[in-house]
């Protein structure tokens, strides 16, 4: 029987999936503003100053060890984050997203090429489905086409897989509160870096873009994160994987909202393979019958 606390839980991921979901369109109208390394320092070095504030005693305790994790993984964080933002300034905001959710596609497809795991039939057959379904959604290079754009976000999507192989490792040993500092911060420090260099550091003029800057870097990596934790406490992994693979189907939902974006026929098709391969994905391996257990 589901108690109080997991309806919570799974409320809340509802709420994480549908922030996560508005950031694409938000983003990309502060970007049309800002330049977007300087949007992405400003969103993630007061993220990652507020869950130090709220960890610091977990912070103290990170070991050399736990510190070279979370550059890794900040490392894997930032490139996913630039990626995603710089396809952005290039595709659509619900084409954003859809590409995006393929990092949980992705995930199993990595760690069986580079770590030698054993993700079965079904991530395969998820991939290929995926990609057929990306294939279409960016238009197969006809015209009003963004692969350009389309192949960033894929990055975007392999950097964020690579990420939770990294993070997977990590948080066997190391504090995830701790973890999230480290990489918030080494996002934030390397693209205020580059802003810099560039001679891009700006002070933000349109209120769009503070509320652009208060979504993502308050509720959608600080909040969200934290609530995300939270939440996988009480649902189960199967649960929680499919409600946040929820995040491109609100991308899409708000891009129409904002923005007006519509998708043609063939992008239906390929936003649905490509949601069905995320669910897939996450779905499947739960809903296998459990071998009996031996006689005594």
């Amino acid at each position: 029987m589901t108690d109080r606390r997991t309806y919570i839980a799974e409320f809340a991921l509802i709420g994480v999936a549908a922030v996560w979901g508005l950031t694409f369109p938000v983003v990309q109208d502060a970007i049309a503003i800002v330049p977007t390394m300087t949007f992405l320092a400003y969103r993630f070095i007061p993220a990652a100053a507020l869950v130090a504030a709220i960890t610091h005693r977990e912070l103290r305790k990170l070991s050399w060890q736990g510190l070279r994790a979370g550059l890794l993984m900040g490392a894997f964080l930032t490139a996913g984050y630039i990626f995603q933002t710089l396809g952005l300034e290039r595709t659509t905001a619900s084409n954003a997203g859809f590409i995006t959710g393929m990092y949980i596609v992705l995930t199993p497809v990595f760690g069986a090429l580079l770590l030698g795991h054993r993700p079965g039939g079904v991530a395969w057959v998820a991939a290929a489905v995926a990609t057929a379904g990306l294939f279409l959604l960016s238009g197969a290079g006809g015209e009003g086409s963004n692969l350009t754009g389309d192949g960033l976000v894929l990055i975007c999507a392999a950097s964020f897989a690579l990420h939770i192989l990294a993070t997977d490792r990590a948080v066997k040993s190391h504090d995830v509160s701790a973890l999230l500092v480290v990489q918030l911060a080494v996002a934030g420090l390397f693209c205020l870096a580059v802003a810099g260099a560039a001679g891009d550091l700006v002070v933000p003029r349109d209120a769009s873009v503070w509320v652009a800057l208060a979504v993502t870097s308050v509720i959608a990596s600080a909040v969200g994160f934290f609530v995300q934790t939270y939440a996988q406490q009480h649902a189960s992994p199967a649960r929680t994987a499919l409600i946040l693979g929820s995040e491109p189907a609100f991308a899409g939902l708000f891009a129409y909202l904002l923005k007006g974006e519509t998708l043609g026929g063939p992008q239906w098709l390929g936003a649905v393979l490509i949601l069905s391969a995320i669910v897939a994905v996450e779905l499947v391996p739960y809903l296998r019958p459990r071998q009996p257990l031996p006689e005594a």
